[in-house]
């Protein structure tokens, strides 16, 4: 089912009080939400699927209107998770950027989303605070949640585009969280937007459980949220769980599982659409139980779920909905 923005932050709560971690994964069309939401359903997981701004331009087609593929994205969710009463799904606004605002306020005002996040990392420390306040203030009239960054993400995803990375610094992640409110704090610990490997980053998982500790300590802890994951290790988002982490975004990784399984089947199956190079194209008849759509795109469902699945059990969020 589709849940609210009080069950999504019961929801997290109780990820953090149970260290495990809930997949945050990046949509923009059907075949993802139906792969995505039946891989959480499968495991018995809550799941959080994410719309970029990007996204949403994408899903409105030539229009590119961002409201109207906004409204599509989050009633295909809404539609699709109602079948599923022990999974719920949440739909959350990835980094959003500060000329973004009448977006974020135009999803939360026709509640589209559970949650948002609003990205005024590239400002400078006060500005950040200023922004996301802004945010937070009229995100928690609607009970819906938010999420802040601190520090800068290597690589690209969507509009949003790093040449370097630049570490949370701790103690501004504590003044960050206490003036601005935020229910998420994403900090940057090393990890790479895009394709990468997590056994070849400079992964500092230690700056986590720094920055959870110091904010307990001041009471004010929050769920701490990894971006760019889809290259890490098992072992490496496990000890970030550990460390507070209660939010894993991906996004890479199952763009890679489209392409690939489709195109292998198209290496397999090529000659349903291409006429065979030893053959009369004049007797040449293409096969349409072949290259009908839902014969080939079933393909790279099928792979995304069974990623989803597996990220829920390295997780633990496998068998912890809130709706058990």
């Amino acid at each position: 089912m589709f849940l609210s923005g009080l069950q999504m932050k019961e929801v997290f709560l109780k990820a953090k009080k149970m260290r495990f971690g809930i997949i945050a994964s990046n949509v923009v069309f059907d075949t993802q939400i139906r792969a995505l939401i039946q891989g959480y359903a499968a495991v018995n997981s809550d799941g959080l699927l994410q719309m970029s701004t990007g996204a949403c331009k994408y899903a409105a087609g030539s229009s590119q209107d961002i409201q109207i593929g906004a409204r599509m994205i989050s009633a295909m969710a809404k539609t699709f998770a109602s079948q599923f009463p022990k999974c719920g799904i949440g739909l959350h606004i990835d980094h959003a950027t500060p000329n973004y605002f009448d977006f974020i306020k135009f999803c939360i005002e026709n509640d589209l989303v559970t949650s948002v996040m609003i990205d005024a990392s590239k400002e400078n420390l006060e500005d950040n605070i200023r922004i996301t306040k802004e945010v937070v203030d009229l995100a928690h009239k609607y009970n819906i949640l938010v999420e802040g960054e601190i520090g800068h993400i290597k690589g690209a995803e969507d509009e949003i585009v790093s040449e370097d990375e630049l570490y949370t610094k701790p103690e501004e992640a504590l003044e960050f969280v206490k003036r601005t409110n935020v229910d998420l704090f994403a900090a940057s610990v090393g990890t790479n937007h895009g394709v990468c490997k997590g056994e070849n980053i400079v992964l500092r998982l230690d700056l986590i459980k720094e920055i959870d500790d110091l904010l307990i300590k001041n009471g004010v802890e929050r769920g701490l949220v990894l971006h760019g994951a889809s290259g890490l290790t098992d072992q490496q988002q496990k000890t970030a769980i550990a460390n507070g982490v209660v939010k894993i975004n991906k996004d890479t990784h199952y763009q890679m599982d489209m392409a690939s399984a489709i195109q292998e089947y198209w290496e397999k199956e090529k000659y349903a659409i291409v006429c065979p190079p030893d053959m009369d194209p004049n007797l040449y008849v293409p096969n349409k139980s072949k290259f009908d759509p839902r014969k080939w795109l079933i393909k790279g469902e099928e792979k995304m779920q069974n990623t989803v699945m597996d990220f829920c059990n390295i997780s633990g969020s496998a068998q912890n909905s809130i709706l058990l």
